[in-house]
C-alpha cells in the first residue's frame, strides 16, 4: 500500500489515527453527554458542540499561520499534541453535577473544550501540510528522472491522502465503542442498565423537585422498572443513575488522553522522515524580474480564488454531513430500534464504509484513469455532492413511508407507542452507506486539492481554510436538531438534501476553471 508512496506516509498516518482515536472517543459522546451531564436541551448541546466543532476547525487557521511564519511545522504539531492532552485531562475529572455546581461546571467543561480546539487547530492541518509536502518532494525527485515520471508521481497525491484517509477512520471506527462499553461496565457495576432516554427524565425530575406528574412520570417510573431501580425513592434513584452514567463517560476520557500521547510519541520518534521546509529555503535565494513577479503573482491569485470556490462547496458539505454528530445522533436515538445498540454506536458505521470502500472507490478511480478518462478531482468533489444529497433523500422516503412527526411530538408519546413506530437498524445503515460514498469523494480528495493549488509558502494556511470551511459549515450544525425538533422529520432531511443537490449544481458548472487552474 505505501510502496508508490514518500517515505514517513505511515508514521504520519499512525500518528495523525491515534490523534483521531482520542477525539473520535470524545466526539461520539460530547453532544448526548451534555445533555446528560447538565440536563441542557437538545439544541443547546447541539449549539455547544457545533461552535466547538467550529472552533477547531477555526484554531487551524491560527495554527497555519504560525506553521508557516515560522517554518517549523514539527513544533507546532507537538504543542498541540501536548495542550489535546490537557484539554482530556479536564474532561475526564468526574465531578458530580448539581443544581448548586451546574453551571460552573459547565464552564470548565467549555474551557476544556477550548484546549482541545486550540490543541487540535495546532496539530491537524499542519500534519496535513506535512504529507502535502512530501509529496512536492516526491514529486521533485520523480521529476528528475523525466517527464513520464513526474506524471506517475502525481498521480500519486490522491491516492496518498486516501490511505491517510483510511487511518483517520481506523480510530473513528474503534473509538465510538470506547465509551458506550465504560458507560454500561460502570452501570452494571452499581446493578443498573443502560438507557437512553432516562437522563431526560432524571435531570426532568429533579429540576421539578420532584414534582413530576402525568405521562412524564409515568415514563419515568417505567424506564427505572427497566434499569433495575428503586422507585420507590425516584428522587435517590435519579440523582444516582445520572452519577453512575456520567461518570462512566468521564473515565471514557482517559482513553483519550493516552491516545494523544501514543499519537506524540509516533510523531516525536518518525518526526526525522517528515520534511523541514524552513530548513531547505533557507539557503535558496532567487532574484525574480519586476515580469517573473507580476506573473508568479497573478497564478497565487488564480489557484487562491480557485481554493476559496472549493471550500464554498465544502462548507455546505460538511453542514449536512456532519449531522451524523447531531441530528443523525438524535434520529438515532429517538427513532430507531437501539435497544442493543447505544446510539453513539451507529458513529462507528460510517468509519467501517470508509475502510470497507475505500479500496473500492481508489480501484473505480484507477480504471478511469488506465482506460484515459480521469475524473479529475473537481469532477470527484461534484459527484460527491449529488451522491450526499442521495442520502437524506432516502432519510425522506423513509421518514414520510413511517409518516414521522417533529421529534418533540414524537418523544411526548408513551415508550410503548414509541416503540411500534421506531424503524430498523437497516435505515441508519443505507443512510450512512450513501453518505460515506459521497465523504470518500470529497474529503480526502479536498484535502489533495488543496495541498495542489497551494502556494508553496501558505500551505499550513490553505489547509487551516479548509478546516476553516469545516469550521463555518460546523457552526450551522444547530440549525439541524432545531428543524428535526420542530418539523415533521421528512423536511429537515430535505433541506439537507436541497443544500447538496444545488452545491452539485455549482460544482459541476466550474469544473473546467477549476481543472485548468489545477493543472496550471
Amino acid at each position: 500500500m505505501f510502496k508508490n508512496h514518500p517515505k514517513g506516509l505511515l508514521q504520519a498516518a499512525l500518528s495523525n489515527m491515534g490523534e483521531r482515536f482520542g477525539y473520535y472517543i470524545m466526539i461520539a459522546v460530547l453532544t448526548l453527554f451534555l445533555c446528560s451531564k447538565f440536563g441542557v436541551s437538545d439544541e443547546t448541546s447541539s449549539l455547544i458542540s457545533g461552535f466547538f466543532l467550529a472552533a477547531i476547525y477555526i484554531m487551524s487557521l491560527v495554527g497555519g499561520i504560525i506553521a508557516d511564519r515560522t517554518q517549523n511545522y514539527q513544533r507546532t504539531i507537538e504543542s498541540g499534541l501536548i495542550i489535546m492532552s490537557l484539554g482530556y485531562v479536564c474532561l475526564s475529572v468526574p465531578v458530580v453535577a448539581t443544581p448548586q455546581n451546574n453551571s460552573y461546571l459547565l464552564a470548565f467543561t467549555i474551557f476544556s473544550l477550548v484546549l482541545i480546539s486550540v490543541g487540535n487547530g495546532l496539530f491537524k492541518g499542519n500534519l496535513q501540510a506535512i504529507v502535502g509536502q512530501m509529496y512536492d518532494d516526491f514529486e521533485a525527485e520523480a521529476a528528475k528522472e523525466g517527464p513520464e515520471r513526474l506524471k506517475w508521481a502525481q498521480g500519486q497525491r490522491d491516492a496518498g491522502f486516501q490511505i491517510f484517509y483510511v487511518f483517520i477512520n481506523i480510530g473513528a471506527l474503534l473509538a465510538p465503542f470506547i465509551a458506550p462499553f465504560l458507560r454500561s461496565w460502570w452501570l452494571k457495576t452499581y446493578g443498573y442498565t443502560y438507557n437512553a432516554d432516562l437522563p431526560r427524565f432524571c435531570h426532568e425530575f429533579i429540576n421539578s423537585n420532584g414534582t413530576l406528574s402525568g405521562t412524564d412520570l409515568s415514563s419515568l417510573t417505567e424506564l427505572a422498572h427497566q434499569v433495575g431501580g428503586n422507585t420507590a425513592d425516584l428522587m435517590g434513584f435519579c440523582q444516582q443513575y445520572l452519577d453512575v452514567f456520567n461518570t462512566g463517560i468521564h473515565y471514557s476520557f482517559i482513553a483519550s488522553v493516552i491516545m494523544m500521547l501514543i499519537s506524540l510519541a509516533i510523531f516525536m520518534k518518525s518526526k526525522h522522515m517528515f520534511p523541514m521546509p524552513g530548513k531547505k529555503e533557507a539557503v535558496v535565494s532567487v532574484d525574480y524580474t519586476p515580469e517573473e513577479k507580476v506573473a508568479m503573482a497573478k497564478e497565487i491569485r488564480q489557484r487562491m480564488y480557485a481554493l476559496f470556490a472549493v471550500l464554498g462547496i465544502a462548507v455546505f458539505f460538511w453542514f449536512a454531513f456532519h449531522q451524523n454528530g447531531q441530528s443523525l445522533s438524535f434520529f438515532a436515538r429517538d427513532f430507531v430500534k437501539t435497544d442493543a445498540i447505544p446510539p453513539e454506536i451507529w458513529q462507528a458505521v460510517n468509519p467501517f464504509f470508509v475502510i470497507a470502500l475505500t479500496p473500492v472507490i481508489m480501484a473505480v478511480f484507477a480504471h478511469f484513469t488506465k482506460i484515459g478518462h480521469p475524473i479529475t478531482t473537481p469532477r470527484k468533489i461534484a459527484l460527491g455532492m449529488g451522491i450526499e444529497a442521495l442520502g437524506f433523500l432516502f432519510l425522506m422516503g423513509v421518514s414520510l413511508v413511517h409518516n414521522y412527526p417533529s421529534a418533540e411530538t414524537f418523544t411526548s408519546m408513551p415508550p410503548s407507542i414509541r416503540e411500534t413506530m421506531k424503524a430498523g437498524p437497516w435505515v441508519l445503515i443505507c443512510t450512512y452507506f450513501l453518505l460515506t460514498i459521497a465523504e470518500l469523494f470529497i474529503s480526502p480528495l479536498g484535502l489533495s486539492f488543496v495541498s495542489k493549488v497551494a502556494p508553496k509558502h501558505l500551505q499550513g494556511l490553505c489547509q487551516g481554510l479548509w478546516l476553516g470551511a469545516t469550521a463555518v459549515g460546523n457552526s450551522l450544525l444547530w440549525l439541524g436538531p432545531l428543524m428535526y425538533n420542530k418539523w415533521p422529520i421528512w423536511q429537515c432531511w430535505l433541506v439537507f438534501a436541497l443544500v447538496c443537490g444545488i452545491s452539485m449544481i455549482v460544482m459541476f458548472g466550474m469544473t473546467k476553471w477549476l481543472e485548468r487552474v489545477t493543472n496550471s
